[in-house]
C-alpha cells in the first residue's frame, strides 16, 4: 500500500495556503501601505512586493501539496514550510520592537497579533503532524521519472547559493545588505534570508526525491515566484539601478531558477500524460 497524505496534514496545508494568500495581498497588493495593512512597516515597497511574491508562490506550493493523494508527492512542501516558519518566528522575536503592537488602528493591530499567533502555532503543529504522517503505514511509490544526472549539480548549486545568501542575511544583515540590489534594513534582510533558506531546503529536497513527478509542485511554485519577482521589479523600477552588476546577478539567478523549473514542470507533465 502506498502511504497516503493524512487528512489533518492536508487540512493544515490548506489553512496555510489561505494564510499566505492573505499575506501576499497585504504585501504585494498593498506594498506601499504596510504601515497600516501589515505587522510592521516595510520600506522600500519593492521589498514588500518581493516578500508578497514569495508568499503567493508558496500558496501554490501548499494548495497543490494538499491536493496530492500520496505523501511522497506532497512532502517536498513540508520541509520548506517548517524551516521557513521556524526561522521567521525567530526573526520576528529578534526584531520585536519593529512590530505595530502600539498601533491604535484595529486593522494594523489585528494584523500584528495574527502574525505572531500564526508563526507561534504553525511550527509545533506542523512538526506534530509530520511525526504522525511518518508513522502512518505505507510505502513510497517507485520512481517514475528520475531527474537526469546533468540536472543534479545545477539544482545543487542553486540550493547552495540560496542557503549561503540566506545564512549571511540572517547572521550578518548589515554586511550582506551591501551586496543586495536594493536597500534593506536588518529586519527585512533577515525576513528575506528566511525565505532564501526555505527555498534552499525545497531545492535540496528536490534532489532528495530525485523524481520529476514527486517535485512538480515545487517547480510550479518556483515558476510563479520568478514571475512575481519580475513584476515587482517592473512596478518599482526606480528602487534599483539598472546598470548595477548586483541587479544583473540577481536577474541571472532568477532566470536560472525559471529555466530549471520550466524544464522540470514540463518533464513531469509529459510523464503524467504518458501515464494516462
Amino acid at each position: 500500500m502506498i502511504k497516503p497524505l493524512i487528512a489533518p496534514l492536508r487540512f493544515l496545508l490548506v489553512v496555510a495556503g489561505v494564510l499566505v494568500l492573505i499575506s501576499g495581498v497585504q504585501l504585494f497588493i498593498f506594498a506601499e501601505q504596510t504601515d497600516r495593512w501589515f505587522a510592521w512597516t516595510i520600506k522600500p515597497p519593492l521589498t514588500a512586493a518581493f516578500l508578497g511574491g514569495a508568499y503567493w508562490s508558496s500558496m501554490f506550493l501548499e494548495f497543490l501539496a494538499a491536493r496530492e493523494a500520496f505523501w511522497a508527492h506532497a512532502r517536498v512542501a513540508t520541509s520548506a514550510v517548517l524551516t521557513f516558519t521556524v526561522l521567521t518566528l525567530g526573526v520576528s522575536i529578534l526584531h520585536l520592537d519593529r512590530f505595530h503592537f502600539g498601533s491604535q488602528d484595529p486593522v494594523t493591530l489585528t494584523a500584528t497579533w495574527a502574525w505572531f499567533v500564526v508563526y507561534a502555532a504553525v511550527p509545533p503543529l506542523l512538526a506534530t503532524l509530520l511525526v504522525i504522517q511518518w508513522r502512518t503505514p505505507g510505502a513510497d511509490p517507485s520512481l517514475e521519472a528520475p531527474l537526469p544526472a546533468w540536472l543534479w549539480p545545477i539544482i545543487g548549486l542553486q540550493a547552495a547559493a540560496l542557503f549561503t545568501a540566506g545564512a549571511m542575511m540572517l547572521v550578518a544583515p548589515q554586511v550582506f545588505t551591501v551586496l543586495w540590489p536594493w536597500q534593506l534594513t536588518p529586519l527585512t534582510a533577515r525576513a528575506i534570508g528566511a525565505w532564501l533558506i526555505g527555498l534552499s531546503v525545497a531545492a535540496a529536497h528536490v534532489l532528495r526525491e530525485g523524481d520529476f513527478t514527486r517535485v512538480r509542485i515545487v517547480q510550479i511554485s518556483s515558476t510563479v515566484f520568478v514571475i512575481l519577482q519580475v513584476i515587482a521589479l517592473a512596478r518599482y523600477p526606480a528602487e534599483v539601478a539598472w546598470n548595477d552588476p548586483r541587479l544583473w546577478v540577481y536577474a541571472a539567478f532568477l532566470a536560472s531558477i525559471l529555466a530549471v523549473s520550466l524544464y522540470a514542470w514540463r518533464a513531469a507533465s509529459a510523464h503524467r500524460r504518458q501515464a494516462v
